[in-house]
Protein backbone atom coordinates (compact mmCIF):
# COMPACT_ATOMS: atom_id res chain seq x y z
CA UNK A 1 0.00 0.00 0.00
CA UNK A 2 0.91 3.75 -0.81
CA UNK A 3 0.62 5.96 2.41
CA UNK A 4 0.62 9.51 2.46
CA UNK A 5 3.59 10.97 4.62
CA UNK A 6 1.96 11.86 7.35
CA UNK A 7 0.93 8.54 8.01
CA UNK A 8 4.49 6.85 6.87
CA UNK A 9 6.13 9.09 9.44
CA UNK A 10 3.45 8.51 12.49
CA UNK A 11 3.65 4.24 11.74
CA UNK A 12 7.79 5.40 11.15
CA UNK A 13 7.96 6.72 14.44
CA UNK A 14 6.18 4.19 16.19
CA UNK A 15 8.50 1.17 15.27
CA UNK A 16 11.54 3.23 16.12
CA UNK A 17 9.79 3.98 19.59
CA UNK A 18 8.90 0.23 19.89
CA UNK A 19 5.10 1.59 20.73
CA UNK A 20 2.76 -0.77 21.47
CA UNK A 21 -0.31 1.37 20.03
CA UNK A 22 -1.09 4.51 18.45
CA UNK A 23 -3.79 6.56 18.55
CA UNK A 24 -4.93 9.33 16.07
CA UNK A 25 -7.52 11.71 17.70
CA UNK A 26 -8.44 14.96 16.77
CA UNK A 27 -7.54 17.79 18.68
CA UNK A 28 -4.14 16.09 20.24
CA UNK A 29 -0.76 15.15 18.04
CA UNK A 30 -0.39 10.88 17.51
CA UNK A 31 -0.21 9.28 20.60
CA UNK A 32 1.93 6.64 21.52
CA UNK A 33 1.27 3.57 23.92
CA UNK A 34 5.40 2.93 25.34
CA UNK A 35 6.15 0.26 28.06
CA UNK A 36 2.15 0.81 28.90
CA UNK A 37 2.04 5.08 28.98
CA UNK A 38 0.27 7.53 26.50
CA UNK A 39 2.86 9.44 25.23
CA UNK A 40 2.63 12.21 23.20
CA UNK A 41 4.38 13.14 19.94
CA UNK A 42 6.47 16.20 19.13
CA UNK A 43 3.94 17.36 16.58
CA UNK A 44 0.97 19.82 16.09
CA UNK A 45 -2.28 18.56 17.27
CA UNK A 46 -4.25 16.88 14.50
CA UNK A 47 -7.52 18.68 12.86
CA UNK A 48 -10.70 16.88 12.65
CA UNK A 49 -10.28 16.66 8.67
CA UNK A 50 -6.74 15.40 9.34
CA UNK A 51 -7.92 12.61 11.09
CA UNK A 52 -10.42 11.97 8.76
CA UNK A 53 -8.35 12.11 5.98
CA UNK A 54 -5.46 9.58 7.47
CA UNK A 55 -8.32 6.99 8.41
CA UNK A 56 -9.90 7.03 4.83
CA UNK A 57 -6.58 6.64 3.28
CA UNK A 58 -5.95 3.29 4.54
CA UNK A 59 -9.53 1.83 3.26
CA UNK A 60 -10.74 0.10 -0.12
CA UNK A 61 -13.77 0.85 -1.15
CA UNK A 62 -15.27 -2.41 0.17
CA UNK A 63 -13.65 -1.36 3.62
CA UNK A 64 -15.00 2.24 3.50
CA UNK A 65 -18.66 0.87 2.56
CA UNK A 66 -18.42 -1.23 5.82
CA UNK A 67 -17.12 1.50 7.83
CA UNK A 68 -19.72 3.87 6.67
CA UNK A 69 -22.14 0.56 7.48
CA UNK A 70 -21.17 -0.18 10.47
CA UNK A 71 -19.44 2.66 12.03
CA UNK A 72 -16.50 0.79 13.02
CA UNK A 73 -13.88 -1.18 11.37
CA UNK A 74 -10.67 -3.31 11.92
CA UNK A 75 -8.63 -3.88 9.15
CA UNK A 76 -4.76 -4.36 8.24
CA UNK A 77 -2.42 -2.49 6.65
CA UNK A 78 1.02 -3.48 4.87
CA UNK A 79 4.27 -1.39 4.03
CA UNK A 80 7.16 -2.74 2.62
CA UNK A 81 9.74 -1.31 4.45
CA UNK A 82 7.31 -0.79 8.02
CA UNK A 83 5.66 -4.19 7.90
CA UNK A 84 2.58 -4.58 8.73
CA UNK A 85 -0.42 -2.45 11.42
CA UNK A 86 -3.77 -3.63 12.56
CA UNK A 87 -6.42 -0.81 12.53
CA UNK A 88 -8.90 0.02 14.08
CA UNK A 89 -11.22 2.32 12.89
CA UNK A 90 -14.48 4.16 14.97
CA UNK A 91 -16.55 7.44 15.20
CA UNK A 92 -15.78 10.22 17.87
CA UNK A 93 -18.26 13.26 17.76
CA UNK A 94 -18.87 12.34 14.31
CA UNK A 95 -15.54 12.46 12.93
CA UNK A 96 -13.42 9.19 12.47
CA UNK A 97 -10.59 8.33 14.60
CA UNK A 98 -7.78 5.30 14.56
CA UNK A 99 -6.18 3.31 16.98
CA UNK A 100 -3.65 1.26 15.08
CA UNK A 101 -1.44 -1.60 16.42
CA UNK A 102 2.21 -2.39 15.09
CA UNK A 103 1.96 -6.75 14.24
CA UNK A 104 4.96 -8.52 14.91
CA UNK A 105 7.39 -9.49 12.29
CA UNK A 106 8.25 -13.33 13.57
CA UNK A 107 6.35 -15.18 15.63
CA UNK A 108 7.78 -15.52 19.48
CA UNK A 109 8.42 -18.82 21.18
CA UNK A 110 5.91 -20.58 23.62
CA UNK A 111 8.71 -19.95 26.64
CA UNK A 112 9.18 -16.21 25.57
CA UNK A 113 4.93 -16.08 25.31
CA UNK A 114 4.80 -17.40 28.93
CA UNK A 115 2.15 -20.40 27.03
CA UNK A 116 1.44 -23.46 28.79
CA UNK A 117 3.37 -26.65 27.53
CA UNK A 118 0.20 -28.33 27.16
CA UNK A 119 -0.75 -26.22 24.34
CA UNK A 120 1.46 -27.99 21.97
CA UNK A 121 -0.85 -31.15 22.30
CA UNK A 122 -3.49 -29.40 20.84
CA UNK A 123 -2.00 -28.51 17.63
CA UNK A 124 -1.41 -32.90 17.41
CA UNK A 125 -5.25 -33.11 17.11
CA UNK A 126 -6.78 -34.10 14.11
CA UNK A 127 -10.45 -32.54 14.92
CA UNK A 128 -12.09 -30.75 17.76
CA UNK A 129 -12.44 -27.35 18.67
CA UNK A 130 -9.77 -25.61 20.92
CA UNK A 131 -10.70 -21.94 22.19
CA UNK A 132 -8.31 -18.90 23.10
CA UNK A 133 -10.43 -16.83 24.68
CA UNK A 134 -9.62 -13.38 27.21
CA UNK A 135 -10.84 -9.95 26.97
CA UNK A 136 -9.62 -7.58 24.00
CA UNK A 137 -5.62 -7.23 24.25
CA UNK A 138 -5.14 -10.45 26.32
CA UNK A 139 -2.97 -11.49 23.17
CA UNK A 140 -5.55 -14.08 21.53
CA UNK A 141 -3.97 -13.44 18.13
CA UNK A 142 -0.38 -13.80 19.17
CA UNK A 143 -1.56 -17.59 20.72
CA UNK A 144 -3.49 -18.33 17.65
CA UNK A 145 -0.91 -17.56 15.31
CA UNK A 146 2.07 -19.33 17.53
CA UNK A 147 -0.07 -22.65 17.08
CA UNK A 148 -0.60 -21.88 13.26
CA UNK A 149 3.21 -21.31 12.65
CA UNK A 150 3.74 -24.82 14.85
CA UNK A 151 1.34 -26.77 12.99
CA UNK A 152 2.90 -25.46 9.78
CA UNK A 153 6.19 -26.70 11.34
CA UNK A 154 5.26 -29.83 12.14
CA UNK A 155 2.03 -31.42 9.94
CA UNK A 156 1.64 -32.02 6.16
CA UNK A 157 -1.80 -30.80 5.69
CA UNK A 158 -4.04 -27.26 5.06
CA UNK A 159 -4.73 -24.78 7.18
CA UNK A 160 -7.29 -21.92 6.60
CA UNK A 161 -7.76 -18.88 8.54
CA UNK A 162 -10.68 -16.33 8.26
CA UNK A 163 -9.54 -13.51 10.16
CA UNK A 164 -10.34 -9.51 11.17
CA UNK A 165 -7.99 -8.37 9.94
CA UNK A 166 -4.89 -10.81 8.89
CA UNK A 167 -2.60 -9.77 11.50
CA UNK A 168 0.86 -12.19 11.18
CA UNK A 169 1.14 -13.15 7.51
CA UNK A 170 2.47 -17.07 7.63
CA UNK A 171 4.40 -18.57 4.46
CA UNK A 172 4.86 -22.08 3.72
CA UNK A 173 6.59 -24.65 5.72
CA UNK A 174 5.06 -27.89 5.62
CA UNK A 175 1.61 -27.13 5.31
CA UNK A 176 -0.40 -25.07 2.68
CA UNK A 177 -1.75 -21.62 4.22
CA UNK A 178 -4.78 -19.97 2.92
CA UNK A 179 -5.60 -16.53 5.34
CA UNK A 180 -8.36 -14.61 3.91
CA UNK A 181 -9.05 -11.38 5.66
CA UNK A 182 -12.59 -9.72 6.37
CA UNK A 183 -13.95 -7.05 3.35
CA UNK A 184 -10.88 -7.95 1.59
CA UNK A 185 -11.08 -11.45 0.89
CA UNK A 186 -14.61 -12.33 1.92
CA UNK A 187 -18.03 -10.75 3.29
CA UNK A 188 -18.34 -12.00 7.00
CA UNK A 189 -17.47 -15.04 8.72
CA UNK A 190 -19.95 -17.05 8.51
CA UNK A 191 -20.21 -16.62 4.67
CA UNK A 192 -16.46 -17.62 5.01
CA UNK A 193 -16.82 -20.40 6.65
CA UNK A 194 -19.36 -22.54 4.62
CA UNK A 195 -17.26 -21.82 1.82
CA UNK A 196 -14.26 -22.92 3.47
CA UNK A 197 -15.49 -26.37 4.27
CA UNK A 198 -15.42 -27.25 0.66
CA UNK A 199 -12.01 -26.61 0.43
CA UNK A 200 -10.41 -29.41 2.23
CA UNK A 201 -9.36 -27.74 4.83
CA UNK A 202 -7.65 -30.27 7.80
CA UNK A 203 -7.02 -26.86 9.74
CA UNK A 204 -9.53 -24.02 10.12
CA UNK A 205 -8.76 -20.69 12.67
CA UNK A 206 -11.42 -18.27 12.92
CA UNK A 207 -10.77 -15.17 14.32
CA UNK A 208 -13.88 -14.45 16.56
CA UNK A 209 -16.77 -16.87 17.14
CA UNK A 210 -19.06 -13.84 17.23
CA UNK A 211 -22.82 -14.92 16.05
CA UNK A 212 -25.03 -17.71 15.60
CA UNK A 213 -24.32 -19.06 12.20
CA UNK A 214 -20.26 -18.76 12.85
CA UNK A 215 -20.49 -20.82 15.64
CA UNK A 216 -22.88 -23.21 14.47
CA UNK A 217 -20.67 -23.67 11.42
CA UNK A 218 -17.52 -23.93 13.69
CA UNK A 219 -19.44 -26.64 15.83
CA UNK A 220 -19.89 -28.77 13.10
CA UNK A 221 -16.72 -28.87 11.25
CA UNK A 222 -15.76 -29.63 14.84
CA UNK A 223 -17.90 -32.78 14.68
CA UNK A 224 -16.66 -33.80 11.14
CA UNK A 225 -13.25 -34.48 10.59
CA UNK A 226 -11.50 -30.71 11.16
CA UNK A 227 -9.82 -29.37 14.01
CA UNK A 228 -11.15 -25.73 14.53
CA UNK A 229 -9.18 -22.78 16.53
CA UNK A 230 -11.11 -20.01 17.29
CA UNK A 231 -11.28 -17.09 20.18
CA UNK A 232 -13.56 -15.76 22.23
CA UNK A 233 -14.30 -12.69 23.97
CA UNK A 234 -14.86 -14.00 27.28
CA UNK A 235 -12.81 -13.89 30.45
CA UNK A 236 -12.77 -17.75 31.79
CA UNK A 237 -13.51 -21.10 31.03
CA UNK A 238 -16.54 -21.56 32.46
CA UNK A 239 -18.17 -17.98 30.86
CA UNK A 240 -16.74 -19.05 27.37
CA UNK A 241 -19.26 -22.04 27.61
CA UNK A 242 -22.06 -20.34 29.12
CA UNK A 243 -21.36 -17.68 25.85
CA UNK A 244 -21.57 -19.87 23.17
CA UNK A 245 -24.85 -21.74 24.61
CA UNK A 246 -26.41 -18.27 25.13
CA UNK A 247 -25.79 -17.58 21.59
CA UNK A 248 -28.22 -19.56 20.20
CA UNK A 249 -32.12 -19.65 20.60
CA UNK A 250 -33.34 -21.71 24.20
CA UNK A 251 -35.32 -24.29 21.81
CA UNK A 252 -31.49 -25.52 20.38
CA UNK A 253 -29.28 -24.79 24.04
CA UNK A 254 -29.58 -28.65 24.89
CA UNK A 255 -28.22 -30.08 21.53
CA UNK A 256 -25.63 -26.92 21.78
CA UNK A 257 -24.46 -28.41 24.85
CA UNK A 258 -24.28 -32.04 23.85
CA UNK A 259 -22.26 -30.78 20.61
CA UNK A 260 -19.81 -28.92 22.70
CA UNK A 261 -19.38 -32.15 25.15
CA UNK A 262 -18.61 -33.97 22.25
CA UNK A 263 -16.21 -31.42 20.22
CA UNK A 264 -14.53 -29.44 22.56
CA UNK A 265 -10.80 -29.85 23.16
CA UNK A 266 -10.21 -27.66 25.48
CA UNK A 267 -10.26 -24.05 26.26
CA UNK A 268 -6.76 -21.62 27.41
CA UNK A 269 -8.47 -18.27 28.83
CA UNK A 270 -5.99 -15.47 28.85
CA UNK A 271 -5.03 -12.28 30.53
CA UNK A 272 -2.31 -10.00 30.52
CA UNK A 273 -0.99 -8.22 33.39
CA UNK A 274 1.83 -5.43 34.34
CA UNK A 275 5.19 -6.60 34.98
CA UNK A 276 6.89 -5.60 38.61
CA UNK A 277 8.68 -2.70 36.95
CA UNK A 278 5.22 -1.73 34.78
CA UNK A 279 7.54 -1.90 31.47
CA UNK A 280 5.67 -5.27 29.99
CA UNK A 281 3.17 -7.41 30.52
CA UNK A 282 2.77 -10.80 31.64
CA UNK A 283 0.70 -13.53 30.43
CA UNK A 284 -1.62 -15.58 32.96
CA UNK A 285 -3.63 -18.20 31.84
CA UNK A 286 -6.40 -20.51 32.64
CA UNK A 287 -6.16 -24.26 30.83
CA UNK A 288 -9.16 -26.78 30.52
CA UNK A 289 -8.06 -30.07 29.20
CA UNK A 290 -11.03 -31.97 28.31
CA UNK A 291 -11.64 -35.13 29.74
CA UNK A 292 -14.69 -37.30 30.76
CA UNK A 293 -16.15 -35.79 34.06
CA UNK A 294 -15.74 -32.34 31.77
CA UNK A 295 -17.65 -33.72 29.15
CA UNK A 296 -20.44 -34.91 31.28
CA UNK A 297 -20.50 -31.51 33.36
CA UNK A 298 -21.27 -29.64 29.86
CA UNK A 299 -23.73 -32.25 28.98
CA UNK A 300 -25.78 -32.26 32.34
CA UNK A 301 -25.21 -27.76 32.45
CA UNK A 302 -23.34 -28.22 35.67
CA UNK A 303 -20.94 -25.58 34.28
CA UNK A 304 -19.84 -24.41 37.98
CA UNK A 305 -17.74 -28.38 38.39
CA UNK A 306 -15.27 -26.71 35.62
CA UNK A 307 -13.13 -25.63 37.82
CA UNK A 308 -13.26 -28.54 40.39
CA UNK A 309 -11.98 -30.43 37.28
CA UNK A 310 -9.53 -28.23 36.56
CA UNK A 311 -8.16 -28.14 40.53
CA UNK A 312 -8.27 -32.18 40.51
CA UNK A 313 -6.52 -32.37 36.75
CA UNK A 314 -3.12 -29.75 37.95
CA UNK A 315 -1.09 -32.81 37.73
CA UNK A 316 -2.10 -32.90 33.97
CA UNK A 317 -1.27 -29.61 33.21
CA UNK A 318 -4.57 -27.69 33.70
CA UNK A 319 -4.56 -24.58 36.11
CA UNK A 320 -7.10 -21.89 36.58
CA UNK A 321 -6.47 -18.02 36.53
CA UNK A 322 -5.37 -18.56 40.15
CA UNK A 323 -2.18 -20.75 40.08
CA UNK A 324 -1.11 -18.63 37.53
CA UNK A 325 -1.08 -15.33 39.24
CA UNK A 326 0.47 -17.51 42.20
CA UNK A 327 2.96 -19.00 39.78
CA UNK A 328 3.81 -14.67 38.55
CA UNK A 329 3.97 -13.64 41.87
CA UNK A 330 6.70 -16.64 43.58
CA UNK A 331 9.04 -15.88 40.51
CA UNK A 332 8.66 -12.63 41.26
CA UNK A 333 7.29 -11.10 37.57
CA UNK A 334 4.69 -9.25 38.74
CA UNK A 335 3.69 -7.83 42.45
CA UNK A 336 1.62 -8.97 45.14
CA UNK A 337 -0.85 -6.37 44.51
CA UNK A 338 -1.42 -7.31 40.74
CA UNK A 339 -1.86 -10.94 41.60
CA UNK A 340 -5.03 -9.53 44.56
CA UNK A 341 -6.19 -7.31 41.86
CA UNK A 342 -6.33 -10.22 39.05
CA UNK A 343 -7.54 -13.18 41.86
CA UNK A 344 -11.09 -14.83 40.76
CA UNK A 345 -10.65 -15.52 44.59
CA UNK A 346 -9.15 -13.26 46.23
CA UNK A 347 -9.24 -14.75 49.60
CA UNK A 348 -8.40 -17.91 48.55
CA UNK A 349 -5.33 -16.12 46.56
CA UNK A 350 -4.21 -14.27 49.20
CA UNK A 351 -4.20 -17.50 51.68
CA UNK A 352 -2.43 -19.18 49.19
CA UNK A 353 0.06 -17.01 49.10
CA UNK A 354 1.33 -16.91 52.72
CA UNK A 355 1.58 -20.61 52.80
CA UNK A 356 4.52 -22.51 51.66
CA UNK A 357 4.75 -23.95 48.93
CA UNK A 358 4.19 -27.93 49.88
CA UNK A 359 0.56 -26.60 51.27
CA UNK A 360 -0.61 -24.67 48.48
CA UNK A 361 -1.92 -27.18 46.18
Amino acid sequence: MSLSSNMRQILSLARKESASDIHIVAGLPPLYRINGEIILADRPPLSRDDTSRLAMSLLNTEQRDAFQREWQLCCSVYEEELGRFRVSLYYHAGNPELAIRPIMDHIKTREELLLPEELEHFCRLSTGLMLITGPTGSGKTTTLNYMIDLINSDRRCKIITIEDPVEYVHHQKRAIIIQQELYTDVRSFSSALIHVLRQDPDVICVGEMRDIDTTATALTAAETGHLVIATCHTPDTVQTVERIVSIFPENQQPQVYTQLSNCLKGILAQRLVPSVDKKIRKLATELLMMNPAARKHIRDKELHQLKSVIQMGRKLGMHTLDDSLIILYEAGEITYDTALNNAQDLPEVRSRIHKTPEEQF
